[in-house]
């Protein structure tokens, strides 16, 4: 598939396709006439590669983590998991909040002990 039809099925522009490519992220191959031929593997790499970069990963993570002999592969997975776990337990910990405030009965939050807990 030429650059422009994966492009539009991805829904990128070709420029980030070729960024990816100059980073080493996804590299298609080429026709005999030096065009870049975007295989589904290809195109399955690109889906990843947008998934990853919609939590927040830079380029040079995801490839770390596309390329299994990338240096420091394996303590920036790592690092990666402990981060969503910290974020998973400071999202549980404001639906936890938000959901007393909700019912609270104090007129001020800060009157409140259970409240006041989330403030520390």
């Amino acid at each position: 598939m030429k650059i422009g039809d994966a492009a539009a099925e991805l829904g990128v522009a070709a420029h980030v396709l070729r960024h990816w490519e100059d980073e080493g992220v996804v590299v298609p191959g080429r026709t005999a006439s030096g065009h870049r031929d975007y295989s589904a593997e290809h195109l399955s790499r690109c889906r990843i590669v947008l998934s990853c970069q919609s939590v927040g990963m830079s380029l040079a993570e995801i490839r770390a983590v596309l390329h299994r002999g990338e240096s420091g592969r394996g303590p920036l997975i790592d690092a990666r998991i402990e981060g969503i776990r910290r974020q998973r337990a400071a999202l549980d910990s404001a639906e936890r909040f938000l959901l007393h405030v909700r019912g609270c009965r104090h007129d001020l939050i800060t009157r409140c002990p259970e409240c006041s807990i989330h403030a520390e």
